[in-house]
């Protein structure tokens, strides 16, 4: 068994490989850009959503919380008419993006760091670089692709936007293996 605390150098290193990565892929090559779409009336969905002043947070539309009610006439009819949605609301006010920056890049410290975690209790130091990459990369694919399918099966996320990113988690899943295979403890 390898302690964690040997590990902290793989953990910073796939987390800042990470956070290059996803800075790459969403600021250089745009992968992303075509998975948002503009409301054909964006100025009127904006002025209704202003006019009901909603706190930040999730919503769904139509509204129904109980299977029961959902079966009722009216509920029908709402999801028949449409729109269907879900949808996240964000506090108003100038755009910064220190602070998701910050957030994503400790997430992506708490991704290494359960990736060192399983590693660390199931290899043995001087373990061979390729299966150190296989069990580092996969834990991390895992970790970061495991919601997208669910958010397709649920919440409408698009299949193709729900591909994109699980591609995006397989080549995090890759730079991670790499980083804890070429650093595991001899």
């Amino acid at each position: 068994m390898v302690a964690l605390a040997q590990l902290w150098l793989p953990i910073l290193l796939s987390a800042v490989l990470v956070f290059i990565a996803s800075s790459l892929v969403h600021m250089v090559i745009k992968w992303h850009n075509s998975d948002y779409w503009k409301l054909p009336n964006e100025d009127e969905v904006r002025a209704a959503i202003q006019k009901g002043n909603p706190a930040p947070g999730q919503y769904v539309t139509p509204y129904c919380m109980d299977m029961k009610e959902a079966q009722s006439p009216e509920m029908q009819k709402k999801y028949a008419d449409g729109p269907v949605g879900l949808f996240y609301l964000k506090k108003p006010g100038p755009m910064n993006m220190g602070p998701q920056l910050g957030g994503w890049f400790g997430f992506n410290v708490v991704i290494a760091f359960f990736v060192a975690y399983v590693c660390a209790h199931t290899l043995a130091a001087g373990t061979p670089y390729l299966q150190v990459f296989r069990v580092a990369g996969c834990v991390c694919f895992l970790a970061y692709a495991g919601g997208e399918v669910p958010a397709a099966i649920w919440m409408g996320k698009p299949w193709k936007v729900a591909f994109k990113e699980a591609a995006d988690s397989l080549f995090y899943g890759l730079l991670t293996g790499g980083a804890f295979g070429w650093l595991w403890p001899k």
